[in-house]
This record gives structure tokens, sequence and C-alpha cells, in this order.
């Protein structure tokens, strides 16, 4: 199928690593350009030199000033931008016992306030290509997960703004939609499970819990999802939060 991306200019945060780098790739094969925005220059040249396409700007994004030289620096280079994902984030478990005033509101902007900048800042191109935005969020939002307070929050915070930015750009023809992602085994995740006393054993009672197949989602399915919703071939989708997990979320685990 035939997306239409090609020479679209796509900015993806945290699109080095993990599922960024899977978004990152899935644009690439679809002729898309992909603007890799997170705070590694050695990653994000990495990303780019692989996929052999795509431009990398070095930003943190809990620094508000850097999320609007981000899209300047865009502009500057294309002229234009066609799609915003907004993916960059961790579970950093500032949960409510455990956590403070300052480490909470520091999660925010690791977590959320960035996603509100990065669309902020590009909705003038965006609304000159009518292009698209796709939020990256996480089922936290809405199974919990315990000791994680700022995270969930966050994430609450993504699908609200997904369905919010869909209502508020619907005059402009741009679509706001998020995918949801659940168990996906990515480098953070690997590292995150050989923190366990047993992980091999960890790991196993986890994916027995995911409906559809037993497995791990990979970041490529998840990847394959964002590219369709930046498409024309999602033309009438907007204010969705699409669930690529297996059936994780909302089905009957004891299936």
């Amino acid at each position: 199928m035939n997306l239409n991306l090609k020479d679209k200019v796509i900015i993806v945060t945290g699109g080095a690593k993990g599922i960024g780098a899977g978004i990152t790739k899935s644009l690439a094969a679809e002729g898309a350009i992909p603007v890799v925005v997170g705070r590694d220059a050695n990653d994000n040249d990495a990303i780019i030199k692989e996929v052999g396409a795509g431009f990398g700007i070095t930003a943190e994004l809990t620094h508000p000033e850097a999320c609007e030289n981000a899209v300047k620096a865009t502009v500057e280079k294309f002229g234009r931008i066609d799609g915003l994902v907004n993916n960059a984030g961790v579970n950093d478990g500032i949960g409510l016992e455990k956590g403070n005033y300052e480490a909470f509101v520091a999660s925010l902007h690791k977590n959320v306030v960035h996603y509100y900048l990065m669309a902020h800042h590009a909705l003038p191109e965006l609304i000159k290509s009518k292009g698209a935005i796709v939020n990256i969020g996480s089922k936290v939002a809405e199974t919990g997960q315990g000791n994680t307070s700022a995270y969930a929050a966050s994430n609450g915070g993504r699908n609200a703004l997904t369905r919010e930015w869909a209502v508020e750009l619907l005059k402009y023809g741009i679509r706001v939609n998020a995918v949801i992602v659940a168990e996906c085994y990515t480098p953070l995740y690997e590292k995150w499970i050989k923190t366990l006393p047993n992980p091999e054993e960890k790991l196993r009672s986890i994916t027995d819990k995911i409906p559809l197949g037993k497995r791990m989602t990979t970041a490529e399915e998840i990847a394959d999802m964002v590219v369709f919703l930046l498409s024309e071939r999602s033309s009438h989708t907007t204010g969705q939060l699409v669930y690529v997990d297996g059936g994780y979320t909302h089905l009957d685990r004891s299936l």
C-alpha cells in the first residue's frame, strides 16, 4: 500500500531509540523525511545513517526553548512540517510515597509538557500543510501500575490532549490521534527487566498475560500504526486512542 508519504517532513521526538527508532525506520521506508529530535547527537546521527534519510536535531526537550528551537531548525532546513510524532518520555517511577513535588514536576516535563510545546510551535506549519499529529501513550493511564504517579498522570494528559487537539484543530483539517503501548520489548524494557530478581521468569509471566500470541508487541508494529495514522490512508480518523497491544489492556486476561 502506498501511503503517499514520500518527501513528507515528519518530526519524531525520541526517534533514535526503541519505539522511536522503529517509527523513524518505517517513515524512511515509506520515503518520508524523518526529523529525529533527541538529546544524544550520536544516537540521532546513527539512526539517520542506518535508514539513509532524514535529519537529526540535538535537543533536551525538558527545556522549553529547546522545543521551539527544534521546530525552527526543521523549518529552516526543509521549509515545512507535514507531521509530528510526540514519542519521547520515560517511566521514571515517581510515585506517591517515594516522590516529591520537584521530582513530580520534573517528570511531567519529561513526559507531557514537551508534547504540548512541540505541537504548539509546530502548529503554524501543520496548518499550512494540513498535517497530522500522533502522540505515543501508555496503558498506564488506564490500568495504573503502582509507584509511577507522574508517568501515569502524564499519559492521562497525553490522552486528553489528543482528544482536545482533535477538536481544536478540526477547523484546519489537522488530524490528531494516539497510539497506546502496553508491553513492547525495547532496549529500555530489557534494561528494566534485567534489574529484577528473576528476569526470565518475570518476562514469561508478563507475556503469558498478553492475549494475542502470548508475546510482546514489537516496535515495528507500533511504528506501522503510527505511519498509517500520519498518512492520507487514515484521512477520516481523528481523536482516536489506538491500542496496539495484542489485546493486553482491554481483553480478559483469563483468556
